[in-house]
């Protein structure tokens, strides 16, 4: 295993489980329709048995290939608190890792479409003065996105004011 550019030793936290599911359904759902309509196509098209299960078959193979890829993007995030910033590492091919200081943070949301509130998900974006340091941690329980919102807002108003 390569070094990585963040310490070790530091207590990495991750994205639920749950958020993993939900991306692998949404996967396979998309995999199921397009081979579904390329399958309806083809019988459409009366192009031959060999072909309908090449239709079949390739979205199906495809959705397999995205949900093994779905659980490499998703180990690859992961956030930890320090004591004067907070990290936030991500990337497959790329590793990235945003460290956001708690004195520059302008203000935390937390954001849940319908798919992650039907999972009891949402995602903590942070936002700061320059755009290319905001960074977001998807894939939190609920309890954890209310719990490290307040908890940033609080690091954010004691390190602004110098305390």
């Amino acid at each position: 295993m390569t070094e990585q550019p963040w310490g070790e030793t530091d207590r990495w936290r991750g994205p639920s489980r749950r958020l993993l599911l939900l991306r692998r359904l949404e996967a396979g759902a998309g995999a199921l329709v397009a081979a579904a309509l390329l399958c309806a196509l083809a019988l459409w098209q009366s192009w031959g048995t060999a072909v309908v299960a090449l239709c079949v078959a390739a979205p199906l193979l495809a959705g397999l290939v995205t949900a093994y890829l779905l659980g490499r993007r998703f180990s690859a995030w992961g956030y930890t608190e320090r004591d004067e910033d907070l990290l936030v590492r991500r990337g497959v091919l790329v590793s990235r890792l945003s460290v956001v200081p708690y004195g520059r943070m302008q203000f935390v949301e937390v954001i849940a479409g319908p798919l992650e509130r039907s999972f009891g998900l949402a995602t903590v974006h942070l936002h700061t003065a320059a755009a290319a340091t905001d960074a977001r941690i998807p894939g939190l329980e609920n309890e954890e996105a209310a719990r490290l919102r307040d908890r940033l807002a609080a690091l954010g108003e004691a390190q602004a004011a110098g305390l």
